[in-house]
C-alpha cells in the first residue's frame, strides 16, 4: 500500500509560480520511483515529470523548462516547482509511484495520492 500526500496547490494567475510537495511513507519512497501526474478538468491523467534514477529526472514536453522535480531523501518528500504557469496547467496534481523500464517511467495504476488542485487563471 502506497502512502502519498500532496499539498501546495491553489489558485494563481498566469505567469506565477507554485511549489507542490508530496510526503511519502518511508516504504513508498524507497520502493518506487516517484513522479507527478495531473488530471485536467474533464480529461484523462497525464504524466508531468518523474525520476528515473536517483538523480535523473524526465519531463513532459509541455512543462519542460518551466517545471522542476526535486526530492529530499531525508524527509521522504517529493517536490514540483512550477514556474511560468499557464491556464493549460490547471488540474489536480498527484504524486505517483511507478516503475522504470528502459529509461521511461510508468506509474502503477492507482498508486497515487488524493491530489492537490492547481487553478491558473489568465
Amino acid at each position: 500500500q502506497v502512502q502519498l500526500q500532496e499539498s501546495g496547490g491553489g489558485p494563481v494567475q498566469a505567469g506565477e509560480s507554485l511549489r507542490l510537495s508530496c510526503a511519502a511513507s518511508a516504504h513508498t519512497y524507497k520502493t518506487y520511483h516517484l513522479g507527478w501526474i495531473r488530471q485536467p478538468p474533464g480529461k484523462e491523467h497525464e504524466w508531468v515529470a518523474s525520476f528515473v534514477s536517483d538523480d535523473t529526472a524526465i519531463y513532459a514536453d509541455s512543462v519542460k523548462g518551466r517545471f522542476t522535480i526535486a526530492k529530499d531523501n531525508a524527509k521522504n518528500t517529493l517536490y514540483l516547482e512550477m514556474n511560468s504557469l499557464k491556464p493549460d496547467d490547471t488540474g489536480t496534481y498527484m504524486c505517483a509511484a511507478g516503475d522504470v523500464y528502459e529509461g521511461k517511467w510508468f506509474p502503477k495504476a492507482g498508486y497515487w495520492g488524493q491530489g492537490t488542485q492547481v487553478i491558473v487563471s489568465s
